[in-house]
């Protein structure tokens, strides 16, 4: 079997999501990369929905001249923000299967900046 990089992170995530799990007291924080774009997402497991969504798409981060690891930064506050007026205060972070540095780290650097605890 040819392992390449899409395999590789879909076994990884599979096996971050047998250990992390959303619930209504401490929801998952899940994050999707693109080469381009950062997406994070607040979801609860048990219900089956998400709480609460940022992306480096909204305007208020697409319009700011900045690298991509200061964008996924700016995207982790906003969720951060979000999450706090929806009155979560603690989340459990998903990584996706991508390794933790880089955009990823960045966006949780920025979550916890915005006042979320995991």
């Amino acid at each position: 079997m040819i392992v390449t990089k899409a395999t590789r992170r879909a076994k990884i995530k599979k096996r971050i999501r047998g250990v992390v799990s959303g619930t209504a007291a401490a929801p998952r924080l899940s994050v999707f990369r693109s080469n381009s774009d950062i997406y994070a997402q607040i979801i609860d497991d048990v219900a089956g929905k998400t709480l609460v969504s940022a992306s480096s798409k909204i305007k208020e981060i697409a319009t700011q001249k900045v690298n991509k690891v200061e964008q996924a930064k700016l995207v982790g506050k906003a969720v951060a923000e979000k999450a706090i007026q929806a009155g979560i205060k603690a989340v459990c972070f998903d990584r996706n299967g991508y390794l933790y540095h880089g955009r990823v780290k960045s966006l949780a650097d920025g979550a916890r900046e915005g006042g979320l605890k995991f």
